[in-house]
């Protein structure tokens, strides 16, 4: 899409084209639906995607001044693209499910995805400067065509970087085809998760080695709790002690990258206009940390006051502002930002307390029936709702369509045969042998 507004599309063609994905979900609805011709069981998981999905659409129509809500028109067809888009996903895996037997390739695909976008990654920073970013079309497409206006960076994402202290030493974070180091990283664990789950074979081995250099190199610290936590679920819900074991190797390498990435990173340099902005940046934050263990680092002092602030308008207007006066939404149109980052409190402020009850019910409701059918996305599953607390986790459109498809799919797995299958059997294979 930066590609595209370089060479002159922009406008509303742009946000035609940019719309592939939506297209392509759709497209993907009605032919699965077209050949599969029945709806599978209902499942408690469902009826409470209906129910979230229904609350949403209410909350849409709804007059803005009713609810105080500020957002505009298209602010707030953007917010139901937003919400609706996991659930949509959810409906394709569910429908699929009732005809592909191959629903242990799924994992394979994850893989495949995060080899991509980890080599891509990795060359980008080993062989692409900053300055080409700079003067590519990525400044213009998120200033022009999605209203992202950065200042830091001349215009790419401030956290392309990260800040050492130094004026002298920053160092790149790897961002990949998602042009975001923290959508490459989400990508990396869920990836992570799965690969870990295989029995032990050394091409599996080579690909966790790449895939986590790779979210190492995105320098992205709510990851790496992430996959730990994720690690351990595994191991509960597998009965293994090699999961958390991992985990807790991971943590310690993880602690050890982080600590050792000013010396060993990919180095760039400031322009004199970025080095302005970041001295009047610091002078208005003069107690922030650079340390990445402290608890007044920047970064995290900036997440943990986004989601006290966002809590405490979800508890003060419970009802909710109605759709697009939260996150993204309301930065790209202009609006009164209301609550940002944590997909938990953007909800409440679209849609009130209730459609956030909503979606959490729906997500444990999924977390219970991953658990009994396919371990590693039940773990993938809880380490993405832990990274909610901090992120718009579904916003992140890879994540909203490949974890939801994924969960809807192995929703229809029977529980008691993947349940029986010997460790490291595919479900799909269980079932062939069955017939």
């Amino acid at each position: 899409m930066a590609q595209l507004w370089d060479l002159g599309v922009r406008g509303t063609m742009l946000d035609a084209v940019a719309a592939w994905k939506e297209g392509l979900l759709l497209v993907a609805l009605v032919v699965v639906a077209w050949k599969v011709r029945r709806l599978p069981a209902a499942t408690a998981a469902d009826v409470l995607a209906g129910t979230y999905a229904i609350l949403i659409v209410a909350y849409w129509l709804l007059p803005q001044g009713w609810l105080d809500g500020e957002a505009t028109a298209r602010g707030e067809l953007l917010a139901l693209r937003h919400h609706l888009f996991p659930v949509a996903a959810y409906a394709l895996g569910r429908l699929a499910s009732v005809a592909w037997t191959e629903r242990a390739r799924a994992g394979g695909l994850i893989v495949l995805a995060g080899v991509v976008v980890a080599v891509v990654g990795l060359a980008d920073l080993a062989f692409i400067s900053l300055q080409a970013w700079r003067d590519s079309g990525v400044p213009g497409w998120y200033r022009e065509q999605l209203g992202l206006d950065y200042e830091g960076l001349s215009g790419l994402p401030e956290n392309w970087v990260y800040n050492t202290g130094d004026e002298e030493n920053p160092i790149r974070r790897l961002v990949s085809t998602f042009l975001s180091p923290l959508a490459s990283a989400y990508l990396f664990v869920v990836a992570l998760i799965y690969v870990v789950s295989r029995p032990f074979r050394w091409y599996w081995g080579l690909l966790a080695l790449l895939l986590y250099t790779a979210l190492l190199y995105t320098h992205t610290r709510a990851a790496f709790a992430a996959l730990a936590f994720g690690l351990v679920v595994l191991a509960l819900a597998r009965r293994r002690v090699a999961p958390a074991v991992l985990a807790l190797a991971s943590v310690v390498v993880g602690a050890l990258f982080l600590v050792a990435y000013p010396s060993i990173g990919a180095t760039t340099s400031y322009t004199p206009e970025e080095l302005e902005w970041l001295r009047q940046n610091a002078e208005r934050d003069p107690g922030a940390s650079e340390d990445p263990f402290a608890g007044n680092e920047a970064s995290t002092e900036s997440h943990l006051r986004n989601l006290r602030d966002g809590i405490r308008v979800v508890v003060e207007h419970p009802q909710g502002y109605g759709l697009g006066n939260a996150g993204v939404v309301a930065k790209r149109t202009g609006v009164r930002l209301r609550a940002g980052e944590s997909t938990y409190t953007e909800l409440g402020v679209d849609a009130g307390v209730a459609g956030l009850i909503a979606f959490v019910l729906w997500s444990v409701a999924l977390l219970v029936g991953l658990w009994r059918r396919e371990a590693w996305l039940a773990a993938a599953f809880a380490a993405v709702l832990l990274l909610a607390l901090q992120t718009d986790v579904i916003g992140v459109h890879w994540l909203a369509f490949t974890v939801w498809a994924a969960a809807g799919l192995a929703l229809g797995l029977p529980a008691r045969v993947v349940a029986d299958a010997p460790e490291g059997q595919s479900s799909s294979a269980t079932e062939a042998g069955s017939a």
